[in-house]
């Protein structure tokens, strides 16, 4: 029996991550993907990071960061974080700990001392934890891509293994699990817009998750689902303006 089985059968979470994973393969079916949208991906990249960076506090006009004007550290590191990720799919199925140091680094280059950059800070039972995380990421199941993702994006949300960044790199994290598990392996989808769309609800789900109750568990894991929805609707419409 996997660990994460129960989790599937919490109340509207099978319907929700089911409906996710319809909207999902529908986009990345559109005409403008055909020859591997490398125009769509530039866009979805640059508008996931200014999302995930807003999700932090670092909110900007997508039109002002395209420019260059904005050089605030949260947003730079959003941006560098997005730019890597295509390089990362393979190797984070092997060895999470070094991508996630590595995400760190990437996020918090302005943000944190030299000589916290990549380093876990997490007490005995935190240490357990992200141990705990990195063998689900490395290990097989059959359950939905989606959610192992939201699992693991919790997870981090909840842990916070580096003070700075976190937030930037817990969401970096799931794309990831996403791409690796074959369900966005282009990373197409435009997962942080859709949480972004969706902020309030991904502030009380995530910390609903951070319980650990059933409710908050479903709340987190059916706010996954509607907001993977909405990154492929996101990611529809950038398809229709290219």
């Amino acid at each position: 029996m996997d660990p994460l089985d129960p989790l599937m059968e919490l109340a509207e979470v099978a319907d929700a991550l089911e409906q996710s994973r319809a909207d999902v393969d529908r986009t990345l079916w559109h005409r403008a993907l055909r020859n591997g949208g490398p125009a769509v991906a530039t866009e979805v990249s640059l508008r996931s990071a200014v999302a995930s960076a807003a999700l932090d506090g670092a909110e900007y006009d997508v039109e002002k960061v395209r420019s260059g004007v904005v050089t605030d550290p949260v947003v730079q590191g959003a941006l560098r974080v997005a730019s890597e990720l295509p390089g990362l799919v393979d190797t984070w199925q092997k060895a999470p700990r070094q991508v996630l140091a590595r995400l760190h680094l990437l996020a918090a280059r302005d943000l944190a001392e030299p000589e916290e950059l990549g380093r876990p800070v997490v007490d005995a039972d935190g240490s357990i934890r992200l141990a705990t995380l990195c063998v689900l990421v490395t290990s097989e199941t059959n359950l939905p891509a989606a959610l192992v993702a939201a699992v693991v994006h919790g997870e981090l949300l909840a842990l916070r293994p580096f003070p700075t960044a976190a937030g930037v790199v817990a969401r970096a994290a799931a794309r990831l699990t996403l791409a690796a598990r074959g369900l966005d392996p282009r990373l197409l989808i435009a997962m942080d817009v859709g949480h972004f769309a969706r902020s309030p609800e991904y502030v009380g789900s995530a910390g609903a998750f951070a319980t650990g109750t059933p409710d908050g568990l479903r709340s987190w894991l059916k706010h996954y689902g509607q907001a993977m929805s909405a990154g492929a609707e996101a990611t529809t419409a950038v398809c229709n303006r290219v």
